[in-house]
């Protein structure tokens, strides 16, 4: 059965790493807390740019697939179960979450597109971009 997608990396993390990341986002927010709006635009420039953990796992497994059939077709057939076997596990990932290569990624620090989100909002806070939005609420 499929799972909620916006939290499907997350049930799959270990608590430490999980607390990690937590920690990394304090981290970051503490750092640029004081900073310039120059800096926090920096910051938000390198967040547009960061791989999510879903653009490493699009990139990975395909690489995997192709790399499978390539051997398949030209050293011996028995690579085609790397074929097969990376392509179930990303219809795995879509609906479970789990991929095999999940956890070194996330030891990594390859971030979920929520995780990175969350940063991105922090900053834009920091920098003042809802001020007019909390006006307009309280008339």
């Amino acid at each position: 059965m499929p799972v909620a997608t916006t939290q499907r990396v997350e049930n799959n993390t270990a608590d430490s790493l999980e607390r990690r990341f937590d920690e990394q986002l304090e981290s970051n927010i503490n750092k640029y807390a004081g900073a310039g709006i120059e800096e926090i635009d920096q910051r938000l420039r390198e967040l547009d740019s960061e791989w999510n953990i879903e653009r490493i796992i699009e990139i990975e497994a395909p690489t995997m697939i192709g790399l499978g059939a390539v051997l398949g077709a030209t050293v011996n057939r028995s690579w085609f179960a790397l074929s097969a076997m990376a392509a179930s596990m990303v219809i795995l990932h879509n609906m479970q979450g789990w991929y095999p290569m999940l956890p070194l990624f996330r030891r990594l620090g390859i971030r979920t597109q929520n995780e990175i989100e969350q940063e991105r909002s922090a900053l834009r806070a920091l920098r003042g971009d809802y001020r007019a939005y909390q006006s307009q609420t309280r008339h």
